[in-house]
């Protein structure tokens, strides 16, 4: 059983940064990507930012790109999502994840275990 303990939410000022973190239970996590994604009220949960098993290649959604990285630390088990410039509409529970299978690495059917979310407000 794979458990992943998200943490490093908060009130932030736009224009503000936050980093978050996961950590990541099991002994096989650096054999598994990992992506965050988000969830604002009202709509469905929203890929963010993958990571490969490695940390050599990522992949963002472009509503994040050039203000949101993601990293990961293999020897601590942990993924990061750096987040900097942050704006009102980033305010959304932010989830991460293990990606596992198809269809694709945007999409939250292709992962199969989940942190419980960790809540990012974002004031304007």
């Amino acid at each position: 059983q794979v458990q992943l303990v998200e943490s490093g939410g908060g009130l932030v000022q736009a224009g503000g940064s936050l980093r978050l973190s996961c950590a990541a239970s099991g002994r096989t996590f650096s054999g598994y990507a990992m992506g965050w994604f988000r969830r604002a009220p009202g709509k469905e949960r929203e890929f963010v930012a993958v990571i490969s098993s490695s940390g050599g290649t990522t992949y963002y959604a472009d509503s994040v790109k050039g203000r949101f990285t993601i990293s990961r630390d293999n020897a601590k088990n942990t993924v990061y999502l750096q987040m900097n410039s942050l704006k009102p509409e980033d305010t959304a529970v932010y989830y991460c994840g293990r990606r596992n299978g198809p269809p694709s690495s945007t999409s939250p059917r292709s992962y199969d275990f989940w942190g419980q979310g960790t809540q990012v407000t974002v004031s304007s």
